[in-house]
């Protein structure tokens, strides 16, 4: 029997099975192909196209894998921006409309187990805001969008800017009532209770004579003026007190040259963190059932992302990568070392663990710096002390 036709009935038939989603255990990330059965799977793994691309893998592994978490990863942003912008939305909708598009790119192809281990890595990230509830993980998208962000900055300065006019308005009109009083302070009165110590004495007042219409009437003008520059003082602290962003001080250019200084250690990061006498586990599956999630001691650090640690419990020593790796939080009070950002190669005290930011609030405990307080450090920056 001759090939089928394009447009013969079984060329159709097959075409309109193909559409739609498949099971996923008859998928290949590797290929890119899905089979409709078993049998179209098993004989795909056999084909030599399916052998040459297993090789191909074989040769760098972390690269395929790194490929697709990223196009994983950018295509899962990318949805939850179009789709829902910053709303707070369960991550499992988002996931259950990303998966919805044939072509998607699976999560077990990725570095990424389940969803949840996705969610947490985008909160350590700072990519999305993560929380967890009875109902599961909502996330939030954070948008750094340069467009946004000046957008934002001129709504806050035009904010700001009101609050300097009304301000100056306020000052204006003091200085104006002091110019019109000549120098002179304006004496206010003072209000006693009423009260007498023989109670058959008669009440009397005593007023002063000589002043004036036009003096009492100009006392009345600059009393009104001060009375509507307080309320103008009041109302610009309500309005400070009632949510509204507050004048700052001005800033010295020393405290600015801190601030800046402070902003560079939070932000330089490298994408190596092994450093020697710390406490590390061991996760790599390769080494499952003697090795997997045993903790060592980092011995000797080779080229910045490799090392030679020697395991706890055994003594034996293995030379693993970082990523075969990942750091040991300690109880609170313990002695740890700061692995990446501006306080790198510092020693700490840990003072707290906060599991909801995934982060450590420590206090440096060597080097100029130390007693300084350092809040919300990712648990990824630092690590036990041997």
């Amino acid at each position: 029997m001759g090939k089928s036709d394009f447009l013969s009935p079984k060329a159709i038939s097959n075409r309109i099975k193909s559409k739609g989603l498949q099971k996923l255990r008859w998928y290949c990330q590797m290929c890119q192909k899905q089979c409709r059965d078993e049998n179209g799977f098993k004989c795909h793994c056999m084909s030599q196209s399916h052998q040459r691309q297993l090789l191909l893998a074989a040769e760098n592994p972390q690269q395929f894998m790194g490929y697709f978490s990223e196009e994983f990863r950018r295509d899962f942003l990318e949805l939850l921006r179009r789709r829902f912008g910053t709303r707070r939305v369960h991550n499992n909708v988002v996931y259950n409309e990303y998966i919805s598009h044939r072509g998607h790119i699976h999560m077990n192809a990725t570095q990424w187990e389940t969803l949840t281990d996705f969610t947490k890595w985008l909160g350590r990230e700072g990519l999305c805001r993560v929380d967890e509830t009875p109902k599961g993980w909502y996330i939030q998208y954070i948008d750094r969008d340069p467009e946004t962000i000046r957008r934002q900055q001129e709504q806050k300065g035009k904010k700001k800017q009101d609050l300097d006019d009304e301000e100056k308005t306020a000052k204006l009109v003091e200085q104006q009532v002091r110019r019109g009083l000549g120098g002179k302070e304006l004496e206010m009165p003072v209000y006693t209770e009423l009260s007498r110590e023989n109670k058959d004495e008669k009440v009397t007042f005593k007023l002063k004579k000589g002043a004036s219409t036009s003096v009492a009437a100009s006392s009345q003008t600059s009393v009104l003026a001060l009375k509507m520059v307080e309320g103008a003082v009041k109302r610009t602290g309500a309005a400070h007190c009632s949510g509204q962003p507050k004048k700052k001080m001005k800033k010295s250019a020393l405290d600015e040259i801190m601030e800046l200084e402070e902003e560079k250690k939070r932000t330089s990061r490298t994408d190596y963190w092994l450093q020697r006498d710390i406490i590390v586990k061991i996760v790599t599956k390769k080494l499952e059932g003697k090795y997997h999630k045993k903790k060592a001691v980092v011995k000797e650090v080779i080229d910045k992302y490799a090392a030679i640690v020697k395991v706890i419990d055994s003594g034996d020593k293995l030379k693993l990568d970082q990523t075969h790796l990942e750091t040991v939080i300690p109880a609170p009070g313990k002695k740890v070392l700061v692995l990446n950002g501006g306080y790198r190669g510092n020693e700490a005290i840990l003072e707290s663990i906060n599991e909801k930011r995934f982060s450590v609030t420590i206090t440096i405990n060597s080097g100029p710096l130390k007693g300084c307080r350092v809040e919300d450090i990712q648990y990824e920056d630092v690590s036990k002390l041997a």
